[in-house]
């Protein structure tokens, strides 16, 4: 019997109309072999936690012995691009081997990233790269670490194959692992192919699928529209309570089902810029941190306008005019969650405006000083004002806001217990990610490993590993990140 035999492995999207997909198999690499395999998210699966005694994973994810329960294919689909159209895209390096029924039934698509030339490549060569993969291998796992909505790692591979991007880089393979890799952009597709039936009929899928709640309702497209728009002002209230520019939020790279998704030139806070760009081809800075909230609602216009053949126009208006509403409702509470301030009380949105003004200005760590806030129970008030360049106005801030602390119910210790399980010590600062390519590319792969660990539990101490939270160095600050991978 197959050892792939023994799970439960399905193929449903390559049931679809063929005008969403091409069936491709992938090329393998030369020397393939394992970088890092993601054991707590293989033991959800059922899958071996260790893959060096497993020689069918290797074979299977890395395309050398494909098992035939996978049927691989590159999805096709469109989207807007830096604000224009482009109906040229789709998986340039990427398959989908197929989808993987986890032990609560959940079912996951297994897709392989850097599997080599597709029809939608265009001039790609269909590879990834180290650099990148190490990039969003960490990524989505400090995301999850966060309990931010991510598409996962199950797993990366290296290689002895060379690829070129600006010089020879080595090639490398991960497996991504998410509920589903349908984006705005397959619907950009079929409404702008006036594919209109086929476009229905992947619509009935999704909710099938993703949003089964909405059969309930007596208009299920436009139910789900409406449950697309809150995950998607959720997703981004959270991306911007932790300090998180995605980087490139084209309508190809958002999730149908709001998870954070195609980790490319992202980027945490470090000191707080709010037009912090971490993206060196985003001339215009439409994908600034601050401007990720319009962009959200940019976005989910442009799905509304392709979902107009089967959803009212004032049923998509109502959903879109509630998005404003949802994130601020959603980002409010996450923020008075890292404030340790549960009760609404007069004055608080001033105290909240002056905190980010007053962090702007003086270009203080965002990280480093929500997690200080949140040791008032055993540090004194100096060790954040001396984060202030301005320690009159940081004082000043600081009293104004222990005294609307009294007025919680909580004591001091069980305050600042809970802002540390929501304030993390450990991001995945570019700095840090840099040194661990660095090493990688030399054969080092204990950098990425001691990253994995911290950004797993990234709101506990790990006292021995206390330098990973320190602040950058100068040449690790507002490093801006090519989208080549």
């Amino acid at each position: 019997m197959s050892f792939w035999n023994a799970f439960l492995i399905t193929t449903r999207y390559s049931k679809l109309p063929r005008c969403l997909f091409t069936h491709v198999n992938p090329s393998p690499l030369d020397n393939t072999r394992w970088v890092m395999w993601n054991s707590e998210l293989a033991e959800q699966f059922g899958l071996p936690l260790i893959p060096d005694n497993t020689p069918e994973l290797l074979s299977a994810f890395s395309g050398d012995n494909l098992p035939s329960v996978f049927s691989p294919l590159a999805m096709k689909y469109a989207g807007h691009q830096f604000g224009s159209y482009n109906p040229d895209l789709g998986d340039g390096r990427g398959l989908l081997l197929g989808e993987i029924i986890d032990k609560s039934g959940v079912s996951f698509d297994l897709h392989l990233k850097g599997a080599g030339r597709t029809p939608y490549s265009r001039t790609g060569d269909g590879r990834a790269v180290l650099r990148s993969t190490i990039r969003e291998y960490l990524c989505s796992e400090a995301m999850a670490g966060l309990n931010i909505p991510t598409t996962r790692a199950l797993g990366m591979m290296t290689s002895d194959t060379a690829v070129f991007r600006e010089g020879y880089e080595t090639g490398a393979l991960l497996i991504r692992a998410t509920e589903s890799h349908i984006r705005f952009g397959h619907f950009e597709h079929l409404f702008y192919s006036n594919l209109l039936a086929e476009q229905k009929l992947l619509v009935d899928k999704v909710i099938e699928w993703h949003f089964p709640d909405c059969l309930e309702s007596d208009s299920p497209y436009a139910a789900m529209f409406d449950e697309i728009v809150d995950r998607t002002a959720s997703m981004i209230a959270q991306w911007q309570a932790v300090g998180f520019a995605h980087g490139v939020m084209n309508t190809d790279n958002m999730s149908i089902i709001g998870q954070t998704f195609d980790y490319g030139p992202f980027g945490f806070l470090d000191d707080y810029e709010p037009s912090y760009i971490c993206n060196h081809s985003d001339y215009q800075g439409r994908y600034a941190f601050n401007q990720q909230p319009r962009i959200g609602l940019w976005n989910l216009s442009a799905l509304a306008h392709s979902l107009s053949p089967l959803i009212d126009k004032s049923d998509l208006e109502s959903s879109l005019a509630q998005y404003e509403a949802q994130l601020h409702g959603y980002f409010s509470q996450l923020m008075r969650d890292k404030l340790g301030l549960y009760s609404k009380q007069e004055g608080d949105s001033r105290l909240f405006e002056s905190m980010f003004e007053l962090l702007s200005q003086n270009a203080v760590d965002y990280t480093r000083f929500m997690r200080s806030l949140s040791y008032l129970d055993s540090k004194d008030k100096q060790t954040i004002v001396d984060l202030f360049v301005d320690r009159e106005a940081a004082t000043l801030w600081v009293d104004l806001y222990l005294t609307r602390c009294e007025l919680e119910e909580d004591g001091v210790e069980l305050r600042c217990e809970k802002m540390r399980s929501v304030n993390p010590k450990y991001i995945l600062r570019n700095y840090l990610a840099q040194q661990a390519i660095d090493k990688a590319q030399q054969g080092d792969f204990s950098e990425l490993e001691i990253l994995s660990l911290l950004l797993e539990k990234p709101f506990e101490e790990h006292t021995e590993f206390e330098q990973y939270a320190q602040l950058p160095p100068e040449w690790g600050k507002k490093m801006e990140i090519s989208c080549s991978s």
